[in-house]
C-alpha cells in the first residue's frame, strides 16, 4: 500500500530545522536501547496474566524484546503485511502488546488500538473506517472469546483477511488446535500466533525488507479513536514524529530516568496509554510493568514487588487510597515517589495529602488524542493547590518552563462568540493550541470540518482561563464538550442516545455523568419515558447491540422533561447540577 505521510513537508522542515522533531522513529529508540543495554531488564507481564489471556507472565530484556519484535514482524511479512497496511489491535497490557506495536512499527504496519471492552458494534464501526487488513486478538480475554467474536463479523468487515490470535492451543490452525480446559478454541478462520512464532524465520529477510522500505519520523504509525460528543468517533492519525515529541513533555515533567520503574494500569489505546508511559519509556530506557485490568490489590503488590518509582492513576482513586489508610499500610509504597493523574479535575486537598503524609508528588495531566499536552509537575510548581488548579500558560514573558516542550508550545485563549484573543485573568475561552506534539488532521479529514483555526491552532473544545499573579497559569473551567470518563475511559453520550432512542419506551434521551468515587465518573441516562422503564431494560436493550459494556448506564432518572435553553439544546450541566 506504501507509507502514508501525514505533515506537510514544509511543517516536517520548520520543526526538523528548529529541533523540536529530532529525526528520531520508534523502531530506532528501540534499537539505541538494545545497542547499549541490551542485558538490561525492559518489560514485566502483569501478574494476572494467566487468568487474563492463558498465558505464562513473562520479564524481558532489551535483546530479548527485540528479537521478539524481529520475529513477529517476519510473521506479518510472511502473510502479506507491509507498509502502509492498517491492523486491528486488541489485546490488554501484555508483554505480547508491546511486541505487536514495536513489530508492526518496524516494518510501517500501521495500529489501530482498540479497548478490549469494544465489542461488535464498535469494531464493525472503527474497521470500516480505518479499513483494517489484518486484526490482532487472543482467543479469550477473561471469559470472553475475542477470537471468535471478530471472525463472526468477516462479512461485515469486507477488507478483513488475516485475523492472528494469542492464547491458541495445538499447531498452525483451528483443525490442529486443542480446546482448552473450558472447551474454548482457535476459531476456524484464525492464524495461531504461537505456531506462527515457533516457525523458523530468518532475521535477513526483516532487515532486507527495512531497507528497501525505510520508515520516515513522518509516517503514520497508528489511528486511535475520539470518544467526545459525536455519535461516530473519529480517527486520530499520528506519526514518530509528533508522538515522539509529546513523549519528552510526559517523560520531563516526571523527570524520568533508566533507572525508573514504571508501572501501566492505563490501556494502550490512546493519548494517556501511549504517550504517558509507553513511549517515555522506550525514550529512555527503564523498565516498564504492566498492569491490566485495574485490581487494586494487584496494583498495590506490582508497586511493592517490582519496586515501582512511577505509576500514573485516576483522581478519584487517590482519593479513595487517602481516605483508606489501611490499605497502604499494609502495602510497601516506598519506592514510590511520584505519581501522575489526570481526566479529571484534581482536589488540592488530595495532591497535599500525597505530599505531606507520603512525600510523593503528584503531577496534574490534561491531555487529548490530538495532542493537547500540559503537565504541572511538583518541581515547576511545588506548591499542590496551586498544581492541582493550573496548568502552564506557556510563552508569558520573564515566566521560565523547565520542560522542552515549553519552548515549542504557543497556547491561545478565545473568545468563542467574538473570535477575540483573551488576555485578562478570569475570562473563560476556548483552548487552542499550536505544537509540535500536535496531529496533522482526522482520518478522511476532507470531509470533515478542519479542528484547526486559521492561525493553525488546534481548537481543543476545551473551556479556560488565564490565572495566577503574572497570568502564568491556565485554570481549566469545564468540558465544552459533554464527554464522560468512566475510569479514564470516555464514553460519547451522543453515541448511547442515537442507540437508546431507538428503545420503544424512550421518548427523548439524555445522557450525562455523575460522581463516581473510584471511577471519577458513572454514566447516567435521563429519560422522558413512553411507558414504565427500568434500568434494566435500557441496559438489556443496549447489550443486544454489543457496544462495550464499560458504556452501559449505572443509573436511571425518569423525568417529565428535559431542560432545554431557548433554542431548544438540551441544558445538560442543568442535569449534572441535578445528579
Amino acid at each position: 500500500m506504501g507509507a502514508r505521510k501525514l505533515h506537510p513537508a514544509e511543517r516536517v522542515a520548520e520543526y526538523t530545522g528548529a529541533g523540536w522533531w529530532d529525526g528520531e522513529t520508534t523502531d530506532s529508540l528501540l534499537r539505541e536501547r538494545v545497542r547499549t543495554h541490551p542485558g538490561r531488564l525492559a518489560l514485566v507481564d502483569p501478574l494476572n496474566k494467566a487468568d487474563l489471556v492463558g498465558m505464562p507472565v513473562r520479564r524481558l530484556s532489551w535483546a530479548e524484546l527485540d528479537a521478539d519484535v524481529d520475529r513477529f514482524a517476519a510473521v506479518l511479512l510472511r502473510h502479506g503485511l507491509g507498509q502502509g497496511d492498517v491492523v486491528g489491535v486488541q489485546l490488554p497490557n501484555i508483554v505480547e502488546l508491546v511486541c505487536v506495536y514495536l513489530a508492526c512499527w518496524r516494518i510501517g504496519v500501521i495500529v489501530s488500538p482498540l479497548p478490549v471492552q469494544y465489542r461488535e458494534h464498535e469494531t464493525v464501526q472503527l474497521g470500516g473506517l480505518a479499513e483494517f487488513t489484518a486484526f490482532i486478538t487472543a482467543v479469550r480475554v477473561g471469559e470472553r472469546e475475542i477470537a471468535a467474536e471478530v471472525d463472526a463479523l468477516r462479512d461485515r468487515l469486507p477488507g478483513l483477511r488475516l485475523l492472528f490470535a494469542y492464547g491458541a492451543y495445538g499447531a498452525s490452525n483451528a483443525a490442529a488446535g486443542a480446546p482448552d480446559a473450558a472447551g474454548r478454541r482457535l476459531p476456524p478462520g484464525a492464524i495461531s500466533l504461537e505456531a506462527e512464532l515457533r516457525s523458523p524465520y530468518d532475521p535477513a529477510d526483516v532487515a532486507a525488507y527495512t531497507r528497501e522500505h525505510p520508515v520516515d519520523p513522518n509516517d503514520c504509525v497508528t489511528i486511535c479513536w475520539t470518544s467526545g460528543t459525536e455519535s461516530t468517533p473519529k480517527g486520530v492519525p499520528r506519526c514518530h514524529n509528533d508522538w515522539l515529541a509529546i513523549a519528552w513533555t510526559c517523560l520531563e515533567a516526571p523527570r524520568m530516568t533508566a533507572d525508573d520503574v514504571l508501572l501501566n494500569p492505563f490501556p494502550m489505546v490512546n493519548m494517556a496509554g501511549f504517550a504517558g508511559l509507553f513511549l517515555p519509556w522506550l525514550r529512555i530506557g527503564c523498565v516498564l510493568v504492566q498492569h491490566h485490568p485495574f485490581d487494586l490489590p494487584v496494583f498495590l503488590r506490582q508497586i511493592a514487588e517490582e519496586h515501582v518509582t512511577y505509576t500514573v492513576a485516576p483522581p478519584a482513586l487517590l482519593t479513595m487510597l487517602l481516605a483508606r489508610d489501611e490499605l497502604l499500610a499494609s502495602t510497601d509504597i516506598s519506592s514510590l515517589t511520584r505519581i501522575g493523574s489526570g481526566s479529571a479535575p484534581l482536589s488540592p486537598a488530595m495532591v497535599r495529602g500525597w505530599q505531606e503524609r507520603y512525600g510523593i508528588g503528584v503531577i496534574n495531566f490534561f491531555g487529548s488524542n490530538e495532542g493537547t499536552g500540559m503537565l504541572t509537575d511538583p518541581y515547576d510548581v511545588p506548591d499542590p493547590e496551586e498544581r492541582a488548579r493550573f496548568f502552564p500558560r506557556y510563552g508569558v514573558p520573564g515566566v521560565e518552563w523547565s520542560t522542552r516542550g515549553a519552548a515549542w508550545t504557543k497556547v491561545r485563549i478565545v473568545d468563542a462568540a467574538t473570535g477575540e484573543d483573551i488576555e485578562e485573568p478570569g475570562r473563560p475561552g476556548e483552548l487552542r493550541i499550536k505544537s509540535p506534539q500536535v496531529f496533522a488532521g482526522y482520518l478522511g479529514g476532507t470531509d470533515l470540518p478542519s479542528p484547526f483555526d486559521d492561525q493553525g491552532y488546534l481548537m481543543t473544545g476545551d473551556l479556560f482561563e488565564i490565572a495566577g499573579d503574572r497570568g502564568q497559569f491556565l485554570k481549566y473551567v469545564d468540558r465544552a464538550k459533554d464527554v464522560v470518563i468512566r475510569g479514564g475511559m470516555n464514553i460519547a453520550p451522543a453515541e448511547l442516545e442515537q442507540l437508546l432512542a431507538g428503545h420503544p419506551a424512550v421518548a427523548e434521551v439524555a445522557v450525562v455523568g455523575y460522581p463516581d468515587e473510584v471511577l471519577g465518573e458513572k454514566a447516567c441516562a435521563v429519560v422522558v419515558a413512553r411507558s414504565p422503564l427500568v434500568l434494566d431494560d435500557l441496559v438489556g436493550y443496549l447489550k443486544e447491540r454489543h457496544i462495550a459494556s464499560y458504556k452501559l448506564p449505572e443509573r436511571l432518572e425518569l423525568r417529565e422533561a428535559l431542560p432545554r435553553n431557548p433554542v431548544g439544546k438540551v441544558l445538560k450541566r442543568v442535569l449534572r447540577d441535578s445528579l
